[in-house]
């Protein structure tokens, strides 16, 4: 992929996202010494990505691991009312990725019920209660071809694959060595253990799904635990893969200001193998099988409608198996992964 900054930043800029995507909690010292430069470097260049591009270092629940349901909705709403309705959404904690397209009169939201309760109050109470949703599509997901732990600046290929292993947390090398030379053992098992998130770990995750490099201090305070015991519970928790690090940004600073959201039709025999070819797609963040009126759901970021045209006519409409394609263009991001954009 190509790299077209706005705003100021650079390559290393890049490549500091980059790093972060890797391990977001790596010491200001730790990143300078991979990328060649001092860790006061590293410290200026994180905080004006924070304040011009929109970075944020979150823990989030990965509900592949922990065996949850998520869902995609689609909201149809009576003009003028998407706003209030998407805003009130993106203050509920199992939504993400909320975004308003179809001029201003569609949301499109993922969620993440914690518990069989949530879903239902949400999918059979609130919403069919709101006079100003005129339809809601609810898809479940069932397969990831690609997002959640695994991010999108990796596809621009700013780190080689040196940094990449230096970079890399102890408990993923591990994780990748156990896998390697234990293949069939089981994923939990090569994961460090079965992905579980107790009542206790409450306290902690809270403060890590605001800020993912929160400190050890910071996190002892929050759980009165030890901070011996908040770090071994925390490398549990990443070891078994309940628990990521993610980093979100604006993607328009890295000269791509556009996405949109793809409902893909396939044939029922051609859905594995189309949604793997999409995860390998530059313009591909997130990629997921689906059940509802299309097989498959993907989130592409482009430089703009000229870069949605050539993808939508060149890579994915070269893709054998795709039959029909849905279009849904984000007029304007809500919410990406925690908290909402304000005014954006």
């Amino acid at each position: 992929m190509d790299f077209h900054a706005q705003g100021g930043l650079d390559g290393l800029d890049l490549q500091l996202l980059s790093a972060l995507e890797v391990d977001g909690r790596a010491s200001f010292s730790r990143l300078g010494a991979v990328l060649g430069v001092s860790d006061q470097t590293i410290a200026r260049r994180y905080r004006r990505l924070s304040a011009e591009a929109g970075l944020r270092v979150v823990a989030l629940r990965d509900a592949d691991r922990l065996g949850q349901d998520q869902w995609m909705l689609r909201l149809r709403c009576v003009p003028d009312s998407a706003t209030v309705i998407a805003e009130a959404l993106a203050k509920r904690p199992d939504t993400y990725w909320i975004g308003l397209g179809s001029g201003g009169t569609e949301i499109v939201c993922m969620t993440r019920p914690r518990h069989p309760d949530d879903h239902d109050d949400l999918l059979l109470g609130k919403l069919p209660r709101t006079p100003s949703v005129v339809e809601i599509r609810a898809q479940q997901l069932l397969h990831r071809f690609y997002g959640g732990p695994t991010g999108w600046l990796r596809k621009f290929g700013a780190l080689d694959s040196e940094q990449i292993a230096a970079l890399t947390p102890r408990h993923d090398a591990n994780a990748s060595a156990g896998a390697e030379a234990g293949a069939g053992a089981g994923v939990a098992g090569s994961r460090g253990g079965p992905a579980r998130i107790e009542p206790e770990d409450e306290p902690l995750l809270a403060v890590l799904e605001r800020d993912g490099r929160a400190t050890y201090p910071e996190l002892q305070r929050a759980t009165g635990r030890s901070e011996s015991a908040v770090k071994r519970r925390l490398a549990a928790l990443l070891a078994s893969g309940a628990v990521y690090i993610d980093v979100e940004y604006h993607s328009e600073m890295l000269g791509y200001p556009l996405a949109a959201v793809l409902w893909i039709t396939t044939a029922p025999s051609a859905m594995h193998t189309v949604g793997q070819a999409l995860a390998g797609h530059d313009e591909i963040a997130f990629a997921a099988a689906t059940a509802g009126p299309s097989h498959i759901v993907v989130t592409a970021v482009v430089r703009g409608t000229a870069g949605l045209y050539a993808y939508l006519s060149g890579p994915l409409g070269r893709l054998e198996g795709v039959q029909h394609v849905e279009t849904t263009p984000f007029m304007r991001r809500v919410k990406q992964l925690t908290y909402q954009h304000a005014g954006r």
